[in-house]
């Protein structure tokens, strides 16, 4: 592709749950980046001299340095955010980040020790599941009337949460689907069968210096 100056710098891993929620914002906002998919097995000394940490997603952008997948969502949707998701039907914006807070907090710890069980002694992986299946039940309750996190309408909780929900699944999906979370489910699979999810989960070469640059979004996706 020709060369596009002052585009900002993504660094992403296609199966990344964060890299996943940040590619849906900035894929919502229209946003273009520059892509620059990373194998986590063998990063690029670019990306580990622009953030040592070497956690993806990362957005380069005039100088500025965005390494936290909800700061990278909330700066794509400050510049344009068409669809509304900064602004909850239902509910204040509050509610929100506090939902997405809980799931990136203890629900995330648990579905770390659910899904590398082996790591840890005796039944801790099993308890982790159960206790990450209270969240899901809420998460269940909350969508039983709308169909949504905060209302009948898409928002930043939805994207920021399913791709967590959807490796949660995925860990044991006969064991997920049979649970008694109705909603939790339908909501799962518009999700998974929506054209913003097929769009973001494009497979990329892994980036190297002198590679030609590969743009992002390449095709408009619509969340529903």
């Amino acid at each position: 592709m020709t060369a596009r100056p002052n585009r900002p710098i993504l660094y992403s891993f296609r199966r990344c749950p964060y890299a996943m929620r940040a590619r849906l914002a900035i894929q919502a906002s229209g946003v273009e980046c520059e892509l620059r998919e990373v194998l986590l097995r063998d990063k690029a000394p670019e990306f580990l001299a622009a953030s040592p940490k070497g956690t993806v997603p990362v957005v380069l952008v005039g100088g500025q340095l965005i390494e936290e997948s909800l700061d990278v969502m909330l700066w794509a949707l400050a510049q344009n955010d068409p669809d509304v998701w900064l602004s909850p039907q239902s509910g204040a914006k509050s509610d929100m980040m506090e939902l997405i807070n809980k799931a990136d907090g203890e629900f995330k710890t648990n579905l770390d020790q659910y899904k590398y069980a082996s790591r840890f002694e005796g039944n801790e992986g099993q308890v982790a599941r159960d206790k990450g299946a209270v969240f899901l039940l809420g998460l269940n309750d909350q969508l039983a009337e709308t169909g949504y996190l905060f209302g009948t309408r898409i928002s930043l909780a939805d994207m920021a949460i399913a791709p967590f929900i959807r490796q949660f699944a995925n860990v044991d999906r006969s064991w997920f689907d049979a649970q008694k979370w109705p909603h939790l489910l339908a909501w799962l699979e518009r999700f998974l069968a929506s054209k913003a999810f097929e769009n973001i989960m494009s497979k990329y070469p892994k980036w190297q210096s002198g590679d030609v640059a590969t743009f992002f979004p390449e095709t408009m996706g619509n969340a529903s």
